[in-house]
């Protein structure tokens, strides 16, 4: 089978794909940063699976906005998360922050925090807002280089769904910058991307 059928049978439009991650399959999709493997939190287990990625190595929880994300952390937002998360949302910004709950148990196990992003990019939004936040990392098995392209990431999981339409729109090509909150309460950088908030050491 050509690349361009194998596609055309994945490709499935933002609703399709919602009903096939809420029916607990895996699924790849743009964000403005780096494709993304992606599964609702419930089914999130099979991603570290299908990218033999170490267990100890957390998922990121992406949601189209923050009212979606605002009660996953199991607990009230500090003034000092909300004003981050409004001056890099949406966009290449991922904040780990303190939390509890079966969210936070499945993308992070054992570890009391959890990694959020609303990405920049409309076409996953658009998703998102179907299918609810979703468990993410990028799109590619673990130590193999990261897929910038829909081929790319579909060849690296040829079983797997794509969002629609293709050609997904161009994206930065790096990482997002990861940001965490510190028991002293300060912003530790764990890893320095594609944006860097004004006021933050890299």
């Amino acid at each position: 089978m050509s690349t361009e059928h194998r596609f055309e049978s994945l490709v499935c439009s933002p609703l399709q794909l919602a009903e096939r991650l809420r029916g607990g399959e895996a699924a790849l999709l743009p964000t403005d940063t780096l494709p993304a493997l992606a599964a609702c939190p419930d089914h999130a287990d099979q991603i570290w699976t299908l990218k033999s990625r170490p267990a100890e190595k957390p998922l990121i929880l992406m949601g189209a906005d923050l009212e979606q994300l605002l009660p996953l952390l199991g607990g009230p937002w500090r003034q000092e998360w909300l004003h981050l998360g409004h001056q890099g949302w949406p966009g290449a910004l991922t904040l780990v922050l303190p939390a509890s709950g079966p969210v936070a148990a499945a993308l992070n196990p054992g570890r009391g925090s959890l990694g959020l992003r609303i990405p920049a990019c409309e076409q996953a939004r658009a998703l998102l807002r179907l299918s609810g936040p979703l468990a993410t990392t990028s799109a590619n098995p673990s130590g193999r280089p990261a897929a910038t392209t829909a081929a790319e990431a579909g060849a690296y999981f040829p079983r797997l769904p794509l969002l629609g339409p293709l050609p997904w729109p161009g994206a930065a090509g790096v990482a997002s910058t990861v940001l965490a909150w510190s028991a002293s309460g300060t912003w530790q950088v764990l890893r320095a991307g594609a944006v860097m908030p004004p006021g933050i050491a890299p």
